[in-house]
């Protein structure tokens, strides 16, 4: 609850009663204080949901291919079509170091 982002993000919630409490003396300074202690915890939980919402992205592509290939699936010499291939329904040029000599 007491990581920097929490406490930047809390800083940046309160800042108007911040301000108004102790630049223009509009509010007084226990209850800016008291908003910035209620912003912490609004901040904290801001942040978990975002966290929890953006822990999975970018893992699914590195899981299948640690996997190994499952029976019936195409091997490691046999063709497999490209996506282009896939939507498309035409092959795809393919480059290969062997092309390049």
């Amino acid at each position: 609850m007491a990581r920097y982002p929490t406490l930047f993000l809390a800083l940046l919630l309160a800042s108007p009663a911040l301000y108004a409490g102790f630049v223009t003396h509009q509010l007084d300074a226990k209850t800016a204080l008291l908003r910035l202690l209620i912003a912490v915890p609004v901040a904290a939980v801001m942040l978990g949901l975002f966290r929890m919402v953006t822990r999975g992205y970018g893992k699914q592509k590195d899981e299948q291919a640690k996997r190994p290939p499952e029976e019936g699936t195409a091997a490691a010499g046999d063709h497999e079509p490209l996506r282009a291939e896939a939507v498309a329904g035409e092959p795809f040029p393919q480059r290969r170091s062997a092309d390049n000599e």
